[in-house]
């Protein structure tokens, strides 16, 4: 549940962000939502209104799924941080290998 919520959200973050780009800044910024690029289909005035009601609906199905998500996930039971766990049990050491004879020296003169 937790996975398809997660999926589902980022889609809504990609959409959202690429509605927040489509629409026209008062700075100039990119601007590429204005009926120009749009044909006869819209007026520039009804691109904005569709601009600005899709923002709010993805805004909102954001902050829900956002919500959801918390809320799915605070009852994991997981540790805040390693110091708080006590340290794990130390295994025994496991009996070192025998060595090896040393190897004769060879005299040189």
């Amino acid at each position: 549940m937790t996975t398809v919520l997660l999926v589902l959200h980022f889609f809504v973050a990609a959409a959202l962000i690429g509605v927040v780009l489509l629409q026209r800044s008062e700075g100039g910024g990119l601007g590429i939502g204005s009926s120009q690029g749009m044909g006869n289909f819209m007026s520039g005035r009804g691109t904005a209104n569709l601009l600005t009601r899709a923002t709010g609906v993805l805004a909102t199905l954001f902050m829900v799924l956002a919500l959801a998500l918390g809320l799915l996930n605070q009852g994991t039971g997981r540790q805040r941080s390693l110091f708080d766990s006590p340290p794990p049990a130390a295994a025994p050491a496991a009996p070192a290998a025998p060595a090896l004879p040393p190897v004769p020296s060879v005299p040189t003169n």
